[in-house]
């Protein structure tokens, strides 16, 4: 250390590591264009007196930053994308911030490190959307193109059809901060938070389908669906009255038989009930019993017209 002037000067040694301290703000208190680009990735903007620093020092390429929260313990890490921001300042993606419990504002203390190459890592995602995806790795591989480095217990958020995704990061290795620039990684996926297996699903299904069969062999009834046709009045288009055949007619209402489910169903196995007589055999049986009870009255009677005039 040489002291000029009241000034203090350090001539950095070789391999030195890289540190300052800034305020963070969120990407969307950048001046200037909206910048999604950035909340799309895990990388930092940061000043240009921090590029300054970065060339006199022996620092390893790729540029990866230790990020710490030191009032709540908390840390990550990060590539970075440009040198732009103001003095004094640095800009986060939004998801990053959330991870590292920050605020507008606040004090965060970044560090230039060395990170091991990615060979494995692990995800879990938040939500059960997720699997609604056609190919969720060719996804997520796109994704992580925008991403410099991995840490194990990060929630990172990726954006897939103007949807957001979150995605717990698992298990990486060989450590639990990886660099993935130029890596050949093995990706897996844990089972989304709330995901419940079929085979976990199918004995509560089961428990349910057996208390309602309880309740509907107590009241030893089918359930009958009733529909009915339109109730409501019409009017003509050219004003006029309707006939007097018109203006009353009868509600018909129909009702649909319902079977009882099987609540003893296996998967795999398809049982016939031959007890069952057929709808069929149902009406006939219907139509039979209203013609005895309906065998007094008398066969439609009326006169007919002829839309033809007769010639005379």
């Amino acid at each position: 250390m040489f002291h000029f002037s009241g000034f203090n000067m350090m001539f950095p040694d070789g391999g030195r590591s890289f540190h300052a301290t800034y305020k963070c703000f969120s990407v969307s208190m950048l001046p200037g264009n909206e910048r999604s680009d950035v909340e799309k990735g895990g990388k930092i903007i940061m000043p240009p007196s921090a590029l300054d620093a970065l060339t006199r020092l022996n620092v390893e390429y790729p540029m990866l930053f230790k990020l710490t929260n030191n009032k709540k313990s908390r840390a990550s890490h990060a590539g970075v994308l440009e040198f732009v921001a103001d003095e004094g300042k640095c800009y986060l993606p939004y998801w990053m911030m959330d991870n590292l419990l920050l605020e507008e504002g606040d004090i965060i203390s970044i560090e230039s490190v060395s990170l091991p190459v990615a060979t494995f890592s692990k995800f879990q995602p938040h939500s059960t959307d997720f699997l609604d995806i056609t190919n969720p790795k060719a996804v997520l591989e796109n994704a992580l193109r925008n991403f410099a480095c991995l840490t194990k217990g990060d929630v990172i958020a990726i954006k897939y059809n103007k949807k957001v995704y979150e995605l717990c990061v698992l298990e990486t290795r060989p450590g639990n901060a990886v660099s993935i620039i130029e890596c050949d990684m093995n990706v897996e996926f844990e089972a989304p938070v709330g995901y419940k297996d079929h085979h976990e699903a199918q004995p509560e299904a089961q428990m349910d389908q057996g208390a309602s069969g309880s309740d509907a062999a107590a009241g030893g009834a089918v359930m009958e669906e009733v529909v009915e046709t339109f109730k409501g009045s019409g009017v003509r288009l050219d004003g006029k009255k309707k006939k007097e055949n018109q203006m009353e007619m009868p509600v018909m209402k129909k009702v649909l038989p319902r079977g009882v489910p099987d609540y003893e169903f296996q998967f795999g196995v398809i049982r016939f009930d031959r007890s069952i007589k057929p709808i069929s055999d149902r009406v006939n049986e219907q139509t039979a019993d209203d013609a005895e009870a309906g065998s007094d009255a008398g066969s439609f009677h009326g006169t007919g017209f002829s839309m033809k005039k007769s010639r005379k």
